[in-house]
């Protein structure tokens, strides 16, 4: 991941925009947001394993469940391991490089662990859950735990 540059508080605003007339305290608070989110992005970086990514996925909620479709094509069942503790769900696997003759001269797809989490806003069956691998599509259906349903009480007299 690249992270941009920081400079000094205020220099190259003032230097970059003088007929503007951002003078310090614009400069110190556009200081201020970046280096926050400089902080964000590093958090960020440092929440998945090293060399990690992270495949493209949906995730739906249906009166029942909620369903994760996350894209992984070319990985086999045996390549993915799907957890599921507390309210977390956690997709990880491996995609391994293919053996080839010749020489690479350009490659964009990704290669190496990846790892894809989910918190579910509410309880769920462990149990029941499913997953099924199809056409390099991986569908996780989680099962809602039943929650204690609304109801009428009847107030009768003493």
């Amino acid at each position: 991941m690249t992270l941009p540059v920081h400079h000094r508080p205020g220099r190259l605003l003032e230097r970059s925009f003088p007929a503007l007339g951002w003078g310090e305290p614009m400069a110190t608070e556009l200081d201020e947001l970046f280096a926050r989110m400089n902080h964000l992005l590093q958090s960020a970086a440092a929440a998945t394993p090293a060399g990690a990514w992270s495949p493209m996925a949906d995730m739906h909620e249906t009166d029942e469940a909620y369903v994760v479709e996350a894209e992984l094509p070319g990985i086999k069942r045996e390549g993915i391991d799907v957890e599921i503790s507390q309210r977390e769900l956690c997709i990880t696997g491996e995609y391994k490089e293919r053996e080839r003759e010749g020489v690479l001269r350009h490659r964009t797809r990704r290669t190496g662990r990846f790892e894809y989490r989910a918190l579910l806003p509410t309880d769920v069956k462990a149990e029941e859950i499913k997953a099924t691998l199809t056409d390099g599509i991986l569908t996780v259906t989680v099962p809602k735990a039943q929650a204690a349903k609304p109801r009428h009480i009847e107030i009768t007299g003493s």
